[in-house]
C-alpha cells in the first residue's frame, strides 16, 4: 500500500517538473534555439541514411559500378533498363492503391503546414511520404529525394515544437528550421539551406528565425561531414573572366530559363490530367515504361541528377547531343511527376538548367567562337535560373552557386539571370513548382505566409456567450421590465422553437414616443435582421465582411442552420478590433518585434 502511494508521489512530482520544463521552455528563447542543433544532426543522419538507401539499391537494380550516381552513366545493361523502372513503378503502383485506401486525404508538407496548419505535421503521413519518395527515385525516377528530405526534416521539428507545445510562430519557425538543415545536409552548403527555409518554408526572413535555422543547417551540413559525405554537388576549379557582354547574355538567357520553367510546371500538369483516368495503381507503370523507353536513348535521363551534373560541367558534348539530352530529361521529369511517382524537382530542375545552360551556349559560339571557354558559366547560369524559376528560392540558387564554386564573378551573372527568370515567372505565371501545385489542388495559398491563423480565428473563439433571448410574442411593456433600460443593448427574438427571428434595440423598446402603442405591440413587431446571422466556425474575415454588407452592428451566432438556435453574439467593432489585434501581432512576429510572452487580448464587448 504504502510502495503504491510512494510510486504515485514519485510519478507526480516527474509530472509536475516535467511540465514546469515544459513551460520554462516555451518561455525561454535560448532554450528553443540550442534545441535545434540536435535536432539538425538528427535530420543530417536521417537524410544520409535515405541517401546511402537510395545509392545502395540503384546499385544493386542497375548494376552501377562502384561510387558511382546513376544519372551519370553512359551505358546501362539494357535487360535492366527494361525491367527495373517497370517492376518498381509497378511496386510503388500497389503501395499507393494501398495508402489511398486508407487514407486519401494528401500529404501536408512542411510549406502547406507553415501556411495554414501553423507548423503541424503528421509523423506517420511524412514517413509514408519518405518511403514513396524512395521508391520512385529507385525505380529510377527522374526526380530528386530533396521532398522525402525536406519532409522528414520538418517532421522532426514539427513533433518536437507540437510536444513542447511552442507557439504558432516559433513551431513555424521549427519546420522551416527542419527543412533548412535537410537542404543543408542534402546538398552540404549551409548557406542555401538556410534560405531555402526562409524563402520557401517560412516565406519571408525573420531576425528571430535567423538564429534556429541557420544552427539547424549548419548541424545538419556538419553531420553530413563527419559522416564521410561531404563531397559538393558539383565542383568548379576553373576561373572565369566576366566581360560586360556576357552580362547581357546571362539576362537573355534568364528570359529563356523563365519560360522553359512555365513550360515545365505547365507540361506536368498536362500530363497529369491525361493520366487521371487511368487507375491510380497504373499511372506509375505508364510513367515506369516512359522511363525505360528514354534510358535507351541515354541512361543521364534517370535520377535525380547528382553526378550528371558533374558529368555535364566536365565533358564537352555536340548541341545535337545536349539539346536531344535536355528534350529526354524534360519528358522524364514531367512524365515522373505527371505519372504519380514521388519526389521534388529540386535536383533534376538544376540538371534540367545545366543542359539549357549548355545548349545556349553551343548555340552561341557558332556566332561568337570566342565565347566556347565561358561555357561552363553558362551552364552555371542556366542551372540557377532554372532552378529559381520551378523552385521558387531564387536566393538559394545563388548561394548554391556561390558554395559550390567560390566564384564571385560567375555568382553575380547568375544573379543577373535569377532576378529575370524570377521576376517574368512572377509576373506572368504567378506560381512555383509547389505553389502551382497547390492551386491545381484547390488550396488557397501562393507561398509559406501564415494565413492559417485566420481559419482558427472564428467566431465561436470571439464571440460572446451571454445573449439575452426572448419570445417573439412577449408584450413590449413585459419586454421593458426584464430588460429594463441600460441593463442589455440588444435582445435577440426567438420562435417557439427557439429558432432564431431577429434582434431588437433596446434604446427603441424604451422609446418614449411609442409608449401610446407600446401596449399593442411585441417584441417580434421591433425585430430586424431576420435570415441575417453568423456560424460558430466561420472565420473572422467573413464575419467582417457580412457587417459590411448588411450594415448592423451586432450579429448573433447560431449553432446551425437547421436548428437555428442562438448560442451567442459579436459586435462589427469587436471584431474588427481582434482582427487588428492578430494581424498586428503576425506582423511582429515577422519582423522579429514579438516577445516570448505575445501580446494582451482586449476584453470583449
Amino acid at each position: 500500500m504504502k510502495s503504491g502511494l510512494r510510486l504515485r508521489a514519485i510519478k507526480r512530482l516527474i509530472g509536475i517538473r516535467y511540465a514546469g520544463f515544459n513551460r520554462t521552455l516555451r518561455s525561454w528563447e535560448p532554450g528553443i534555439i540550442m534545441l535545434c542543433a540536435p535536432l539538425g544532426i538528427a535530420v543530417g543522419v536521417v537524410v544520409f541514411l535515405l541517401r546511402q538507401t537510395v545509392y545502395a539499391l540503384h546499385d544493386w537494380m542497375f548494376g552501377l559500378p562502384a561510387h558511382s550516381y546513376l544519372s551519370e552513366q553512359t551505358y546501362i545493361d539494357p535487360t535492366r533498363l527494361l525491367i527495373v523502372p517497370v517492376a518498381m513503378s509497378l511496386f510503388f503502383g500497389y503501395l499507393a492503391w494501398l495508402w489511398r485506401r486508407k487514407r486519401s486525404a494528401e500529404v501536408t508538407d512542411p510549406v502547406e503546414a507553415n501556411a495554414l496548419f501553423g507548423g503541424r505535421m503528421s509523423m506517420l503521413d511524412s514517413i509514408r511520404l519518405s518511403i514513396a519518395t524512395l521508391t520512385s527515385n529507385a525505380a529510377g525516377g527522374s526526380l530528386g529525394m530533396e521532398a522525402g528530405y525536406t519532409q522528414m526534416g520538418g517532421a522532426i521539428f514539427s513533433a518536437v515544437a507540437q510536444h513542447f507545445r511552442l507557439r504558432r510562430d516559433e513551431a513555424r519557425i521549427y519546420v522551416t528550421a527542419g527543412a533548412a538543415a535537410a537542404i543543408a545536409a542534402a546538398f552540404n552548403a549551409p548557406l542555401a539551406g538556410a534560405f531555402y527555409g526562409f524563402e520557401l518554408v517560412l516565406g519571408n526572413y525573420s531576425p528571430r528565425a535567423l538564429a534556429p535555422v541557420g544552427i539547424a543547417a549548419l548541424a545538419g551540413a556538419l553531420t553530413i561531414q563527419l559522416l564521410g559525405t561531404d563531397a559538393p554537388l558539383f565542383a568548379v576549379t576553373q576561373s572565369f573572366t566576366i566581360t560586360p557582354i556576357l552580362y547581357l547574355l546571362f539576362a537573355i538567357l534568364g528570359v529563356a530559363a523563365a519560360g522553359f520553367s512555365i513550360l515545365t510546371m505547365r507540361a506536368v500538369t498536362w500530363t497529369e490530367s491525361h493520366l487521371q483516368k487511368l487507375p491510380i495503381w497504373i499511372r506509375p507503370v505508364v510513367g515506369g515504361v516512359a522511363l525505360s523507353a528514354l534510358a535507351f536513348g541515354s541512361p543521364q535521363v534517370l535520377g535525380s541528377g547528382h553526378g550528371a551534373i558533374q558529368y555535364a560541367l566536365e565533358n564537352d558534348r555536340s548541341f545535337l547531343l545536349v539539346a536531344a539530352l535536355l528534350t529526354g530529361k524534360f519528358i522524364a521529369s514531367v512524365v515522373s511527376l505527371g505519372s504519380g511517382l514521388r519526389g521534388g524537382m529540386f535536383s533534376s530542375s538544376l540538371f534540367l538548367g545545366v543542359l539549357l545552360g549548355a545548349v545556349f551556349a553551343t548555340a552561341i559560339t557558332v556566332v561568337a567562337p570566342g565565347l566556347g571557354p565561358d561555357k561552363v558559366a553558362f551552364m552555371l547560369v542556366g542551372m540557377g535560373a532554372v532552378g529559381a524559376g520551378i523552385i521558387g528560392a531564387p536566393i538559394t540558387m545563388v548561394l548554391l552557386v556561390l558554395e559550390g564554386t567560390g566564384n564571385f564573378p560567375v555568382t553575380m551573372g547568375v544573379l543577373v539571370a535569377v532576378v529575370i527568370a524570377s521576376t517574368i515567372i512572377r509576373l506572368t505565371f504567378g506560381y512555383s513548382f509547389s505553389t502551382w501545385r497547390f492551386h491545381l489542388r484547390g488550396v488557397p495559398i501562393t507561398g509559406a505566409h501564415d494565413i492559417g491563423w485566420i481559419a482558427d480565428l472564428t467566431v465561436n473563439r470571439v464571440m460572446r456567450s451571454d445573449p439575452v433571448i426572448v419570445p417573439a410574442s412577449m408584450p413590449l411593456m413585459k419586454l421593458r421590465e426584464v430588460a429594463p433600460l441600460g441593463s442589455a443593448k440588444r435582445v435577440f427574438t426567438v420562435d417557439a422553437n427557439d429558432k432564431y427571428l431577429g434582434i431588437v434595440n433596446m434604446a427603441t423598446v424604451h422609446d418614449p414616443d411609442i409608449t401610446d402603442a407600446a401596449a399593442s405591440l411585441v417584441a417580434g413587431d421591433l425585430a430586424r435582421g431576420k435570415g441575417i446571422y453568423l456560424q460558430p466556425k466561420e472565420n473572422l474575415r467573413v464575419a467582417l465582411g457580412r457587417f459590411e454588407t448588411v450594415e448592423m452592428e451586432t450579429l448573433p451566432v447560431l449553432d446551425n442552420m437547421q436548428d437555428m438556435k442562438v448560442i451567442g453574439y459579436l459586435t462589427e467593432a469587436y471584431a474588427l478590433r481582434r482582427y487588428t489585434q492578430e494581424l498586428e501581432r503576425q506582423r511582429s512576429s515577422e519582423t522579429g518585434l514579438s516577445g516570448p510572452f505575445g501580446l494582451g487580448i482586449p476584453t470583449k464587448s
